[in-house]
């Protein structure tokens, strides 16, 4: 059965109040690279948010990226400030399942975690991914600058025509400035979940497609 907030976003009014302060603390350090989750990040590295279903998978994804330095496993881009993971299926606090990724601008390039967003995911499905269903499985990038916004709108309207030409409908992938929406790292048991438990559930794949690398000869 489908709730009400499986299929629509809660307003700031029906959203759960939350709580002044988090319920739990986060690991100091990351389980497979072994830096700090919360920082402080190096001087000259940039930030990416990006939400693309189960964070268990999608963070597995990210750190297993060269030059990517930590990931973050989170909720983000709703009302309920300071969210538990109890509250978070139920789409009452409207935050999507969210991966922060920190990364190393020399060694990878936002464009190239764009190229991964948009290929392990398939962002025509709305409020679920896969089996996943509800608004806090919804596809979301997040941007930090005004650069970021435009690369990722930019490789949006090129996943676009590559999902047309497979047969798929319209990308409902939203992109948001990260500075509106407070990022909540999830509790200690969702960081490096996949490391963790190797056999666990990686939540759905993507959709087959394959975009030009960045750099080589887009349209």
């Amino acid at each position: 059965m489908f709730g009400d907030f499986d299929r629509r976003l809660p307003t700031p009014e029906e959203a759960l109040p939350g709580r002044s302060e988090p319920m739990h603390s986060v690991p100091e350090l990351h389980a497979v690279l072994g830096t700090p989750l919360s920082g402080p990040y190096p001087e000259g590295y940039d930030i990416a948010s990006f939400a693309l279903g189960c964070f268990w998978g999608a963070e597995r994804r990210f750190w297993r990226t060269g030059g990517v330095w930590t990931t973050v496993a989170g909720f983000q881009g709703g009302s309920t400030p300071n969210p538990i993971t109890e509250e978070i299926p139920g789409g009452r606090t409207g935050h999507a399942e969210t991966v922060r990724v920190v990364f190393d601008p020399a060694r990878v390039t936002y464009e190239e975690l764009l190229t991964l967003f948009w290929e392990s995911h398939d962002p025509t499905q709305g409020f679920r991914q896969g089996n996943d269903v509800g608004t806090h499985c919804r596809s979301l990038i997040f941007t930090h600058s005004p650069a970021q916004h435009a690369l990722a709108k930019e490789t949006r309207d090129i996943c676009q025509r590559a999902l047309y030409d497979a047969g798929f409908g319209d990308i409902t992938t939203e992109i948001l400035p990260a500075a509106d929406f407070p990022f909540y790292a999830a509790e200690a048991r969702h960081q490096q979940y996949l490391e963790k438990n190797p056999g666990g559930y990686c939540g759905a794949g993507g959709t087959g497609i394959r975009l030009p690398r960045p750099g080589a000869g887009r349209p």
